[in-house]
């Protein structure tokens, strides 16, 4: 808390200090739009779970059992994958914010990309492979 002969705004505690690894507080606005960022993260992470649990639960007659296997673990993988990354990437992207450093590429775009193309091809694969 700040008194009224001290400028700037009040000291963090000492575990955001050493998560946020110092720098100036940056326009709150910035810091909200990260947060908003890491939500949708974190909503992607979640419709990617549902999806790998959907597969698994009421696909049985649809897929035969490797194939509802291999597609709900690559969700289920992404949905993990993502969930753990979002919250990394919102740290980082905080740190940058406060230094002045440009902003970190979200690596887990490339990685997102590619779990969600295989499970296309799966089931892309299944639909050809499929008798009549």
């Amino acid at each position: 808390m700040t008194t009224p002969d001290q400028e700037g705004p009040p000291a963090r505690g000492r575990l955001a200090t050493t998560v946020l690894a110092g720098g100036r507080e940056p326009d709150p606005r910035f810091t909200l739009a990260n947060e908003r960022t890491f939500l949708a993260w974190i909503r992607t992470s979640l419709a990617l779970l549902a999806g790998g649990i959907a597969v698994e639960a009421f696909t049985g007659s649809v897929f035969d059992p490797l194939t509802r296997t291999v597609l709900g673990t690559v969700l289920l993988g992404l949905a993990a994958l993502l969930a753990l990354t979002a919250g990394f990437r919102w740290v980082r992207v905080e740190r940058a914010m406060r230094h002045g450093r440009p902003l970190p590429l979200p690596l887990i775009v490339p990685v997102l990309a590619t779990g969600g193309a295989a499970a296309a091809v799966v089931l892309l694969v299944f639909l050809l492979l499929r008798p009549a």
